[in-house]
C-alpha cells in the first residue's frame, strides 16, 4: 500500500472504532461467535493457505531471511485451527469489559463521579510468523470494542490473508463496520503505521527483538510489547530432583521456540551432585545443547558433544531453540541478583518446598510473572482465562504480563450533576466525597 492508502485504513478504522464502541455487547459476542464458525468451516482451505506459507519459508530459512524459530511458529494444523476456534469462543463467554464502573463518588448531593470503563479505539499490531496470533488478536478487539489495523510478516501471507477474510465476513455478518479491521501487506506500510499517531492510540509489536526495537524507536504512538523472553528457574536447595527435572523439560522443551519458554536454569551449589546430573539426561534425550558456567561443568562426570562451557553473552540470550544455560549458585540471593540483572522481566520460578524462600523471591524478583513450583510455560493469555492474548508486556506501567481484555481498555470520567458550579464550593457549601463504589 501507498503511505495514503494506510493512513486511509486508519481513517476509516477510526471512524469504525466509534460504531464498534457503541455497539451491544450480544453483537460484539455474536460477530466472535460467527468468526469461530467460519473458521472451522474453512479449516481445509487455511491448511492448504498455509502450506504455501510453509513452502515459501523454507525457502527464506535457506535465505537466512527467518529462523528456525520462526518457522516451527508458523505451522497450522487441525488442532491449532480448533484451539484457534474454541480461543475466540472463549472471548465471547468472557464478560463485557466495557461500561463497568469501577469507580462511584457522590461529590455532593446530586453531583455524581463515575469511572467507566471504555475502548482505547485503533490498535495496530505488528506481528511475525504466528498467523494464529491474528484472529486472537481480533478476537480481543472486537470484544473490547476496538478497531485494529494488522500487519503480519509476509512468511505467513497466504495463511494471514485467509483467516483476515473469513474474520472480517463475518464482521460484516454480524452487522458491525468491516472497516474495523484492516490488513497491511508491507513493509513499508509499517513505517506509515509508525507515523499515524492521528488515527492510532496503541501498537503492539509481536515478534523479534529487532522488530519490538525498531517500533519503540521510531513512533511517538505509544507502544506496549516486549523484546526480549529471557525466562529464568532457580532451583533452590530444598528443591524436589523429580519436580524440578520435570519443569526444567517442560519449561524448555514443550515450546522452545515461545518467548516463555526457560532459557537460563540458575541451581543451588548443594543440588549440583544430587539433581544436575539427571536433569542433563533428561534434557540431552529431548535434544537440548546445554552451556553451563565453570561451577557446574565441573562437577559433571558426562560428557557429551551437546554439553559445553557458556559465555558472558549465553546469560544475556533468548535463543528462542532447544539451547539452555545453566548457572550454579550460592544462595537465593545470588539468584535473585542474577535474574534481575540479566532476566527481561517477562516470567521467573522459583522450585522450593519454602514458602517464606519464594515469599522473598516474589516481592524481589522484578518480572511480570513470579512462579512457585510451575512450567514458565503458563505465562500465556489462553492458560490464564483471558481467552487470548493480545501481546506480553515487561514494563511495569499496567498493563503487564499477558495482555488480555482489561489491557486494551480505558476509562472515562463521567460526572453528572444538576446545575451545579465550581463558584458554589469556594464559599460555604462542601464536597461530601461519599465513595459508593
Amino acid at each position: 500500500m501507498t503511505n495514503e492508502a494506510v493512513l486511509d485504513n486508519a481513517a476509516r478504522a477510526r471512524a469504525a472504532a466509534g460504531a464498534l464502541a457503541s455497539a451491544t455487547i450480544a453483537d460484539r459476542n455474536k460477530a466472535l461467535l460467527l468468526m469461530a464458525e467460519k473458521i472451522e468451516a474453512e479449516e481445509a482451505a487455511l491448511l492448504e493457505a498455509n502450506k504455501k506459507d510453509l513452502e515459501q519459508a523454507k525457502t527464506m530459512l535457506a535465505e537466512g531471511a527467518i529462523t528456525d524459530a520462526a518457522l516451527s511458529r508458523l505451522k497450522l494444523d487441525e488442532a491449532k485451527i480448533k484451539s484457534i476456534a474454541d480461543g475466540i469462543r472463549q472471548v465471547a463467554a468472557l464478560e463485557d469489559p466495557l461500561g463497568k464502573v469501577t469507580l462511584a463518588t457522590e461529590l455532593d448531593q446530586d453531583l455524581l463521579l463515575e469511572r467507566i470503563t471504555c475502548p482505547l479505539g485503533v490498535i495496530a499490531v505488528i506481528f511475525e510468523s504466528r498467523p494464529d496470533a491474528l484472529p486472537q488478536i481480533v478476537s480481543l478487539a472486537i470484544k473490547t470494542g476496538n478497531a485494529v489495523l494488522l500487519k503480519g510478516g509476509r512468511e505467513a501471507e497466504h495463511s494471514n490473508k485467509l483467516l483476515f477474510d473469513l474474520l472480517q465476513a463475518a464482521l460484516k455478518t454480524a452487522g458491525l463496520p468491516e472497516e474495523s479491521l484492516a490488513l497491511m501487506t508491507s513493509r513499508e506500510d509499517v513505517a506509515a503505521i509508525l507515523k499515524a499517531e492521528a488515527f492510532v492510540d496503541l501498537i503492539i509489536p509481536r515478534g523479534s527483538n529487532s522488530l519490538v526495537r525498531h517500533i519503540q524507536e521510531n513512533t511517538r504512538i505509544p507502544v506496549l510489547g516486549h523484546a526480549d523472553g529471557i525466562c529464568h528457574m532457580y532451583l533452590h536447595e530444598d528443591a524436589d530432583r523429580a519436580m524440578a527435572t520435570d519443569l526444567v523439560v517442560d519449561a524448555k522443551t514443550q515450546y522452545p521456540s515461545a518467548c516463555n519458554a526457560l532459557e537460563t536454569l540458575l541451581i543451588h551449589e548443594s543440588l549440583l551432585a544430587s539433581h544436575l546430573p539427571s536433569i542433563v539426561s533428561a534434557l540431552l534425550a529431548k535434544g537440548v545443547e546445554l552451556r553451563l558456567d565453570e561451577t557446574s561443568f565441573a562437577s559433571l562426570n558426562q560428557k557429551d558433544s551437546n554439553i559445553g562451557k557458556a559465555v558472558d553473552e549465553d546469560w544475556d540470550t533468548e535463543y528462542c531453540d532447544l539451547l539452555l544455560s545453566i548457572k550454579a549458585v550460592s544462595s537465593l540471593d545470588e539468584a535473585i541478583d542474577h535474574i534481575n540483572r540479566h532476566g527481561s522481566g517477562h516470567t521467573d520460578c522459583l522450585v522450593s518446598a519454602d514458602a517464606e524462600a519464594f515469599e522473598q523471591f516474589f516481592r524481589r524478583v522484578n518480572s511480570a510473572g513470579v512462579y512457585h513450583n510451575v512450567s514458565t510455560r503458563f505465562a500465556d493469555g489462553f492458560r490464564y482465562g483471558f481467552g487470548a492474548e493480545v501481546g506480553i508486556a515487561t514494563g511495569k506501567l499496567h498493563p503487564r504480563g499477558p495482555v488480555g481484555l482489561e489491557g486494551i481498555v480505558t476509562y472515562k470520567y463521567k460526572l453528572t450533576g444538576k446545575g451545579q458550579t465550581v463558584q458554589e464550593y469556594s464559599g460555604s457549601r462542601q464536597f461530601t466525597h461519599r465513595r459508593l463504589v
